[in-house]
């Protein structure tokens, strides 16, 4: 990096440069990570608010309390869509449910506490449990609606079950988890029950206003103590915006942290972060604002007939099927003579992402789509694209990897690698891991991880990774 010090349209034209083989982040074609309301003026408030905040500081709310008020509206905003509450605004999902199993296990004071969770819950509670010392207990779905059973939860829970996990919906197949029934189940045995609604707690009400059926699942109903809800999902705002709402404000102070045991300043954190830019918080406080009641359900009616044609579309592509029946906007499909991975090279060559997901727990490999009010405009066309990539796969045919890579990579020490080497195995078989190199085919690294055990695609994400940054 060049530290000599540059004029502002240098450095722009280089942020330019830099993002070129980047995914794009408007227009839809990207059916993951990014959220799009296709109205630039939304996101041009949002972009405003977030640089005005910048670079105030959340650290101390007394010296900021422009922090409070914003956060007291965003929070208020989704407590009263949610059932209410008591909310602390965070930097997204995975700290939100970190929080959450904080509150939890502080509470609980088990000497081996334990996390009970579907196998669909999404890895950030694997992660806050990693990080929280709790071991996670995950319990089977049923493969045919891909939702938990509350009688397995039930038969999970023991007396050092700390927390019990449902989504609504579960990020997989876009299915809600039977709600009612898992809170009733940790009710019953006296153990608090989170409910991620990361992705779905600012969709939900929406799609059910618009008339979509949505079953009970937030902090109304009995027995659900707390639960996560991003904004910088469905609720539109620049990423690194969540909210997580406890039902008693006592389990929020328990995920706060507070230490006095230093000669500096107070130390009192409502996150994990202690420093950190109110700008994201200014960000979805203008989203908020500038989409209003309206401007969601909008969203949410186009959303919701978006999935609908998706879905049906999907279904009338020969060896393609939606597997569940996702109550959400998301949608994920399986290939029956398709080789999914290579359709999703076949898409992205096309200028369309469509998120790969491996096999695990007796459910398929498919690919994911996210569906956001913008997809609609744009749904015959990505059908189009998945009927012709579909095609083209078929008659590529399916990665045959060559005999015995799998067993090679599986008894690898890849700990012992240094990042070169890793970079030689990969190109060994196509990844071009060098800087640069544009957006690459996955569909023979997503055949390998998908034939490797959940330990062992572990351990090859983490040098994926490593290697990547160098």
């Amino acid at each position: 990096m060049n530290l000599e010090g540059r004029t502002v349209e240098d450095l722009l034209a280089e942020v330019t440069r830099l993002k070129e083989h980047d995914l794009p982040v408007r227009g839809g074609q990207v059916t993951a990570y990014v959220y799009d309301t296709g109205r630039p003026e939304v996101h041009e408030a949002a972009a405003r608010a977030y640089a005005e905040m910048l670079e105030v500081n959340c650290l101390d709310p007394t010296a900021f309390p422009s922090v409070v008020e914003m956060e007291r509206q965003v929070v208020g905003a989704v407590a009263d869509l949610l059932g209410g509450g008591h909310g602390i605004f965070t930097s997204g999902g995975t700290e939100s449910i970190m929080l959450a199993v904080k509150a939890a296990r502080d509470a609980a004071a088990k000497a081996a506490p334990k996390l009970v969770l579907p196998v669909t819950a999404h890895p950030a509670f694997h992660k806050a449990a990693h990080y929280l010392g709790v071991e996670v207990v995950a319990v089977p779905v049923d493969l045919e609606t891909y939702r938990v059973r509350a009688s397995d939860v039930a038969r999970a829970i023991d007396e050092d079950t700390i927390l019990v996990v449902a989504s609504a919906p579960s990020y997989p197949q876009g299915v809600i988890d039977p709600i009612e029934e898992v809170a009733a189940a940790a009710a019953a045995a006296g153990v608090p029950c989170h409910v991620d609604a990361c992705v779905g707690g600012w969709l939900l009400p929406w799609l059910r206003e618009a008339g979509a059926t949505v079953p009970p699942f937030d902090l109304s109903v009995p027995g659900v103590t707390s639960l996560s809800c991003d904004l910088h999902k469905f609720g539109y705002a620049p990423k690194g915006a969540s909210v997580v709402l406890f039902a008693d404000p006592a389990m929020r102070r328990r995920a706060y942290f507070a230490s006095a045991a230093w000669p500096g300043y107070t130390i009192i954190n409502a996150t994990v972060q202690s420093s950190r830019s109110a700008g994201p918080l200014g960000g979805a406080w203008a989203t908020l604002a500038a989409l209003g009641r309206e401007g969601y359900l909008e969203l949410g009616r186009n959303a919701l007939e978006a999935t609908l044609r998706l879905r049906e579309g999907i279904a009338a592509i020969p060896g393609l099927r939606v597997l569940g029946e996702p109550e959400s906007s998301l949608v994920a499909f399986a290939g029956d003579g398709i080789d999914v991975f290579v359709l999703a090279d076949e898409a992205r060559a096309r200028g369309w992402f469509l998120q790969p997901q491996l096999s695990y727990a007796g459910i398929p490999a498919n690919l994911h789509i996210t569906v956001t009010g913008v997809t609609l405009a744009g749904v015959e066309a990505l059908l189009k694209v998945i009927a012709e990539s579909a095609g083209a796969a078929r008659r590529r045919g399916p990665v045959v990897l060559p005999d015995g890579l799998v067993e090679l990579v599986a008894g690898m020490d890849l700990a012992a690698l240094d990042d070169a080497t890793f970079a030689e195995l990969a190109a060994s078989v196509g990844v071009d891991l060098r800087p640069g190199k544009g957006q690459p085919e996955m569909a023979v690294v997503n055949t390998i991880l998908d034939a490797l055990p959940a330990a062992g695609r572990e351990a090859v994400l983490v040098r994926f990774l490593s290697t990547l940054y160098g």
